[in-house]
């Protein structure tokens, strides 16, 4: 395999029988080889997408003294900036070269979820940046949706098994800025091998290369994609609630060439999350005398928390 397998959701949205079962069948044995496809025939417009970039760029672009007016102490990076290196993989000591942002969910009819999660942080320097990142975070949030209603028959459940969960989510959508490289990195990359913590993460289109995967030989495989797909892989919650049969895959985003440090790099995942109080408990179809259970009983919530003190977050 030389690239990730490419699916269309419109196969899945059609009203034809035969196009759902196929892009159901593409997709979970995907994740069950690679854990990534590149997906078209999603919900965000090239519109928005380029919209939101050029937010970005104006977000990323401000100095640093304002963007750390945005840097909220003790929700561990849940909301709002995270400045230059502070975020570093699972077991690794040297901070990733980066800054992020993030947007999180605008909860409707839940008084205890709003209670839970921490408010959206308004940036008044760049007046759209959270009206077209929030326009970004549903339409990535709704595609989620599609996706794991697939992925759900696929392993056996109720189409709409996942729905409950991940409306109201703790999802996150992360703009990320890759600023250049100046001297030696010295251990660093942009983002260190790592799988992501959630149930499904989409990316959007970044500006520049880097991003690559590790396959079941070992070997570190280049993801490319068209303008028009999303980049969609399994997290860690997915993987344990599937007893291993959706797989988690490692990826990471290597430095690029020295003559290429000077450029840098945008791009922004959308992570989708469960509700706090969903059970990450092994599902019993995916539970059998092969593959006994691997994992003990978690609450996604307590799976999060876990992970964000190992990340250094929290």
């Amino acid at each position: 395999m030389k690239n990730i397998p490419s699916v269309d959701l419109s196969d899945f949205l059609s009203n034809d029988e035969k196009r759902k079962q196929k892009f159901i069948k593409e997709i979970g044995e995907a994740y069950e080889e690679i854990g990534f496809v590149a997906l078209k025939g999603h919900f965000l417009t090239d519109e928005l997408s380029e919209n939101l970039y050029k937010e970005v760029n104006n977000f990323f672009a401000l100095p640093n003294a304002v963007k750390q007016k945005y840097e909220i102490e003790g929700i561990g990076g849940q909301r709002g900036y995270t400045s230059f290196g502070k975020e570093s993989a699972k077991g690794k000591t040297e901070g990733d070269l980066k800054e992020f942002w993030h947007f999180g969910q605008k909860v409707v009819n839940n008084d205890k979820l709003k209670e839970e999660y921490p408010d959206n942080v308004i940036v008044n320097e760049v007046p759209n940046f959270n009206k077209v990142g929030m326009e970004t975070y549903k339409m990535l949030e709704k595609t989620a949706i599609y996706v794991l209603r697939a992925l759900a028959l696929y392993i056996g459940l109720d189409e709409f098994y996942f729905d409950k969960y991940v409306t109201n989510g703790n999802s996150i959508l992360r703009p990320i800025h890759y600023p250049p490289i100046v001297g030696e990195p010295k251990g660093a990359v942009r983002a260190a091998a790592h799988g992501d913590i959630n149930l499904i993460t989409l990316l959007m289109g970044a500006s520049a290369s880097g991003l690559e995967v590790q396959n079941k030989q070992g070997e570190w495989i280049a993801v490319t994609a068209l303008p028009e797909q999303l980049v969609i892989n399994v997290g860690d919650m997915l993987e344990r609630l599937t007893n291993n049969k959706l797989r988690s895959t490692i990826h990471r985003v290597v430095n690029p060439p020295k003559e290429d440090w000077d450029k840098p790099r945008y791009s922004i995942p959308f992570f989708t999350h469960p509700v706090s109080e969903m059970s990450l408990n092994c599902l019993s179809e995916c539970i059998d005398n092969e593959h006994p259970k691997a994992y003990d009983n978690i609450t996604a919530g307590e799976f999060l928390n876990e992970r964000l003190r190992e990340l250094g977050l929290m």
